[in-house]
């Protein structure tokens, strides 16, 4: 039996290994950079060498929104990850990939050209992620309400967008499916932006400041609490922490300065030590707008762009914030709780309260701090009292596509579910996709 390729091919991450295995083989950028002082592009696993200075990179992706919109870059980095990482050949193995609910047919078409004439793939299967997330939870707890129920609601947040999509029976229900169409990149984009107002110009900084991102920014359990003690002076502030930008000379990354001082304002969550007095749960508008209006302010004369550092406070928890208000970020579009109702009205009354006590969250932003806990906070007060709300994160939400992906592939039936190249050059990539079913 040839070898299947198993790709989960996300628009921060890709997630890239042979069927069968637990873990990828790579999981690397789906990009190429160009560092500020060099001609050469560099390209996924290239950008994690420890001695490649990324600071002011020039990025090209070829993900936008979710949709693939440069072809023959996703062709050269496939090709790099086949060849340099798997060390692999195409038309010996048959690949799964992972595509984006609703993908537009002329992309699928480019798709399907760049897999069976460029690489020449023997077959293909094209899933959706949350269907193989479903499949992967189910398998893992064999007596649990998803497998038993056969049902669940995948909250997927990743690098483009959020998706709530409740699967039953391992199908995607598409009708019920709603996207919030915000993800890791508008958050990395909303902090590069605060931070420049604030302290000094980052905008270039893509790789730099997703490293911020992930290691300080946490998702607040009451915003209008946190937001007064972020204005607190000195130690006080339990949320300041500092961030020491790379020299080039003695370290190429950025890192935290001290990271007791990063998590102190955890203490909030598990004592009641800095506790304020009851405040409302919720965070106006005005108080998000007003707080970085005051910060625009700030004296650009004071600013010494020569330091080495800069300092974070309230934006650690302002980023993530606009997953649960994205109207405070101008977006006409509801939060991922009034989300989550959406989608679960959208089915049969008989599925409501498996949905909503099978709620299984995947993506990389899930894995902010207190992301779980605040959403069944925002969840709670929608879903009516006669109903359990139970969310499960995944052991690890970077790669639990591509381990329901990899179980999926090692399925005995697999080849019979794939569209052959000989099938594809006979029908043609429109009637080849109706077997996916999505």
């Amino acid at each position: 039996m040839p070898n299947v390729i198993v790709l989960d091919n996300g628009g921060g991450l890709i997630k890239a290994g042979i069927s069968g295995e637990r873990d990828p083989a790579a999981v690397v950028p789906n990009c190429t950079g160009r560092p500020l002082a060099s001609k050469k592009w560099l390209i996924a696993d290239q950008l994690l060498a420890p001695d490649a200075d990324l600071t002011s990179a020039t990025v090209r992706r070829p993900i936008d929104r979710g949709h693939i919109i440069n072809a023959d870059l996703q062709s050269s980095i496939w090709s790099h990850i086949f060849s340099n990482l798997l060390k692999i050949s195409p038309s010996q193995s048959s690949l799964l990939l992972t595509e984006p609910l609703f993908t537009l047919p002329s992309i699928q078409r480019s798709i399907d050209e760049i897999i069976f004439e460029e690489f020449n793939f023997r077959a293909l299967f094209v899933a959706d992620s949350p269907s193989l997330v479903h499949l992967y939870e189910a398998s893992r707890r064999p007596y649990g309400l998803v497998s038993k129920a056969q049902c669940s609601l995948v909250v997927d947040s990743g690098f483009s967008f959020t998706h709530a999509s409740p699967v039953f029976q391992n199908f995607t229900l598409n009708y019920g499916v709603k996207r919030l169409d915000l993800g890791g990149k508008a958050l990395s984009n909303y902090l590069k932006e605060l931070v420049s107002y604030r302290s000094l110009n980052v905008m270039d900084e893509s790789f730099l400041m997703d490293d911020v991102k992930e290691k300080l920014c946490f998702v607040s359990l009451d915003a209008a609490r946190d937001l007064k003690i972020a204005r607190k002076p000195g130690r006080d502030n339990l949320f300041k922490c500092t961030y020491v930008l790379p020299d080039g000379v003695t370290h190429m990354r950025g890192f935290v300065k001290d990271h007791e001082e990063a998590e102190r304002y955890m203490s909030l969550y598990d004592s009641t030590e800095h506790q304020l007095p009851e405040t409302q749960n919720s965070v106006d508008q005005e108080d998000i707008t007003d707080d970085i209006d005051s910060r625009k302010k700030i004296d650009v004369s004071r600013i010494d762009l020569s330091k080495n550092e800069f300092g974070l406070t309230n934006e650690r928890f302002l980023v993530p914030e606009m997953i649960f208000r994205p109207a405070d970020l101008g977006m006409n579009q509801a939060g991922l709780a009034e989300c989550i109702v959406r989608a679960v009205n959208s089915c049969h009354p008989h599925l409501h309260p498996v949905l909503y006590e099978s709620i299984i969250l995947t993506g990389g932003s899930t894995l902010f701090s207190g992301f779980a806990e605040r959403l069944e906070n925002e969840l709670r007060p929608l879903v009516p009292d006669k109903y359990r709300v139970k969310i499960t994160a995944q052991e690890d939400p970077i790669l639990g596509v591509w381990r329901g992906g990899s179980l999926l592939a090692s399925s005995p039936d697999f080849e019979t579910m794939c569209v052959s190249k000989a099938e594809y050059e006979e029908l043609g990539s429109v009637r080849c996709r109706r077997r996916f079913l999505h």
